[in-house]
């Protein structure tokens, strides 16, 4: 039975030459009890149609038929959780719960009203903390004060607006997964939008891609025929699960190409040489045998961080030791808090070492240096300068003896290179956040540094804005061979990126818990990399190993060394199967 119905809406902002025209024509019909997930990229309108569905703006064509009639405003029979929480700070959890109650079910006897804020407390998982006040709480319990809310009002239908996007890869992990549950448990009608397909496949009945605006409407829905509960690591074996992904994805990223075709550029890279490559090469690197310099170019020999605390020394990082080739491509992976920016912060030169060394290209790491290019999060951009002058300024410093044109050319190059030939010359502060880490990216390679540090360089970026700037990456990266580090919580980003990922163990304290080379061939897209027949085992090892060290757990060595096995069993078993089908 159809509980929710779309018909022929359109919504636009702005009139005239500012007249932007967001959702054109958008046809759904939602089944009681159906799960569906409408997946897209930002700015696509995917929150102006949540809006929509809550009653909260009104369509300029067709509208929005809830059992048979249609919406004219909000109403308690649609609850909604956006992806900021929106709570009263001088209220508690229990008190933030309770207004929403009150309001909806105030004719109901006070211990009947205590009774429904109590029960949908308690299905988050936020009993313990019914007394705090938000500020007292992390991101992900405030978000489940907000679901908890939004669930107490007992609505009909669950609207969510990318309810998770602003949490940390764990925490949104254990949410997804309680998100699951009460799905379950409440049968509850669910909308949810979001830009994560891994989400939307381990939570939905039906996953509908909503176009690029503007005029973003919905493309072609996939059914996910997955038995519940579903469980991350068992579906990296699903064959159903790898198809839908695949699928998806691709279709993903194929609209999003027709939306950002490339400029194409006959700029070439000048032969300059940067400040950072000396012409004489210190004693110690001469000394040493070339091969040996070559495959011991970065070290990381026994380093670890301490900070002093009131009750006491805090090691964060305890005998981190890792040697990585010239040109080697690593990633680092773990749970927040395991020290992975402090490692990327040390051998940066910006956090001093408590303890070992750091060694690179023969120099030992004792302050920051352009020799070293960072990525981080943020980009950090001068707003009131272009893109290319924010490039400029490290090009200009690392090309002392290069002439004017030809630290031009090198700005240009590597700006056209992440896509941005036709936006070089516009303020930071117009550009998109994917613009901007584009600008970042290119800062980096402009300096032509020795060593790449990526501090988790997609993390404030929706899901199919990191693919294709992961695909960025690896493009520019395949053309300098720059030896690289790159922290992440994704698992995809980890594989797509590296020659060997890092995993690290729960700090304080925190070591290399297992090293994972990986074996699959270069050049590297995300497509390429789903049509790969080992990626999926890789996939399920790291998944494997996240989950062997959740919740601070110190799992024995023989559940590491389980772990790999499991997956050289498996590209073993495959091997063998495409051996077969070859023969055939």
């Amino acid at each position: 039975m159809t509980i929710l119905e779309i018909t022929s809406l359109s919504k636009h902002y702005g009139e005239a030459a500012h007249r932007t025209d967001v959702l054109t024509d958008i046809n759904l019909k939602v089944a009681e009890g159906e799960f569906i997930a409408i997946v897209g990229f930002s700015g696509s309108g995917k929150t102006t149609l949540i809006s929509a569905l809550a009653g909260l703006i009104e369509p300029d064509q067709g509208g929005v038929i809830f059992r048979g009639k249609e919406i004219s405003g909000p109403g308690p029979e649609r609850g909604v959780v956006f992806q900021s929480y929106s709570l009263l700070p001088w209220l508690s959890v229990a008190g933030n719960v309770a207004l929403a109650v009150d309001c909806v079910f105030g004719a109901k006897q006070r211990s009947e009203r205590r009774a429904i804020t109590e029960k949908y407390i308690d299905m988050v998982g936020l009993t313990h903390a019914r007394d705090r006040r938000p500020a007292e709480l992390s991101g992900g319990m405030r978000q489940r004060v907000a679901v908890a809310r939004a669930l107490a009002l007992q609505p009909e239908v669950l609207l969510m607006d990318e309810p998770l996007s602003a949490l940390d890869a764990l925490t949104r992990a254990k949410l997804q997964d309680e998100f699951a549950a009460i799905s379950q448990q409440e049968k509850k009608t669910i909308v949810l939008i979001t830009n994560d397909v891994d989400e939307a496949l381990l939570l939905a009945d039906r996953i509908i891609p909503l176009t690029p605006g503007p005029n973003a409407t919905l493309g072609p829905e996939f059914c996910v025929d997955l038995e519940r509960p579903r469980e991350r690591a068992a579906l990296n074996r699903n064959e159903t699960y790898i198809r839908l992904r695949s699928e998806i994805t691709d279709y993903l990223m194929d609209i999003g190409a027709k939306r950002d075709a490339e400029v194409k550029t006959d700029i070439r890279l000048p032969n300059v040489v940067p400040i950072t490559h000396a012409e004489t090469l210190p004693a110690v690197y001469v000394d040493a045998a070339s091969t040996k310099v070559e495959d011991r170019y970065l070290a990381f020999s026994q380093v670890s961080k301490v900070y002093p605390t009131p009750k006491g020394p805090l090691t964060v990082v305890d005998d981190f030791d890792l040697t990585l080739k010239k040109g080697e491509f690593i990633t680092l992976i773990g749970h927040s808090g395991c020290g992975k920016s402090t490692v990327l912060s040390m051998v940066a030169g910006l956090n001093r070492i408590s303890g070992g060394a750091i060694v690179l290209d023969g120099q030992h790491v004792t302050r920051a240096g352009p020799d070293r290019a960072v990525v981080f999060q943020a980009p950090s951009l001068m707003p009131w300068l272009t893109a290319f002058d924010n490039v400029a300024l490290g090009a200009d410093r690392v090309y002392p003896r290069a002439s004017a044109a030809e630290r031009r050319d090198v700005v240009e190059y590597y700006l056209s290179k992440v896509g941005l030939g036709n936006a070089m010359h516009k303020p930071a502060a117009d550009l998109s956040n994917g613009m901007k880490q584009r600008v970042g990216i290119a800062r980096a390679f402009a300096l032509s540094p020795k060593l790449l540090l990526l501090d988790e360089p997609f993390g404030m970026l929706d899901s199919l804005t990191r693919w294709e700037l992961q695909d960025v990456l690896m493009d520019v990266w395949a053309r300098t061979r720059v030896t690289a580090i790159c922290v992440t919580h994704d698992v995809d980003e980890a594989i797509l990126l590296a020659d060997r990922v890092v995993m690290m163990s729960n700090g304080p304290n925190a070591r290399i818990g297992n090293i994972m080379d990986v074996d699959l061939p270069r050049p590297r897209s995300r497509k390429a990399l789903l049509a790969h027949r080992d990626y999926y085992a890789y996939r399920e090892e790291l998944l494997a190993f996240l989950e062997a060290y959740e919740g601070g757990a110190d799992p024995a060595p023989q559940v590491l060394e389980s772990i790999k096995q499991k997956r050289a069993a498996r590209i073993a078993r495959q091997a063998t199967g495409a051996h077969i089908e070859a023969a055939e």
